[in-house]
């Protein structure tokens, strides 16, 4: 089983920029999609983005698309997410998820591994 810390959350100020990462352990997925989702409070879970491990195949949700950018490190079992012009919109915590098989997917439903959050906080 792969397991999944995220790092980098905090408080911000509307217009300003933070940096997610992802590191996994154990039984890494290598050739496998990883994403981004994140829930706000008394919201379902949200696709944010998604790469693909070995391509770099990247797809974002239309809120974030332009603003945020997911990227990936292989040798390092590393995954970013760069968070620009944020939005109070944007508060939520944010989960590292992975996938097994297939290709990058938006449902959430789609991969077995999450890791436990990190808080991102914008205030206006």
């Amino acid at each position: 089983q792969v397991q999944l810390v995220e790092s980098g959350g905090g408080s911000v100020q509307a217009g300003g920029s933070l940096r997610l990462s992802c590191a996994a352990s154990g039984r890494t997925f290598s050739g496998n999609p990883m994403g981004w989702f994140r829930q706000a409070p008394g919201k379902d879970r949200e696709f944010v983005a998604a790469i693909s491990w070995i391509a770099g195949v990247t797809i974002y949700a239309d809120s974030v698309r332009g603003r945020f950018t997911i990227s990936r490190d292989n040798a390092k079992n590393t995954m970013s997410l760069q968070m620009n012009s944020l939005k109070p919109e944007d508060t939520a915590v944010y989960y590292c998820a992975a996938r097994a098989l297939g290709g990058v997917a938006r449902e959430s439903r789609a991969y077995e591994s999450w890791g436990q959050g990190t808080q991102v906080t914008v205030s206006s």
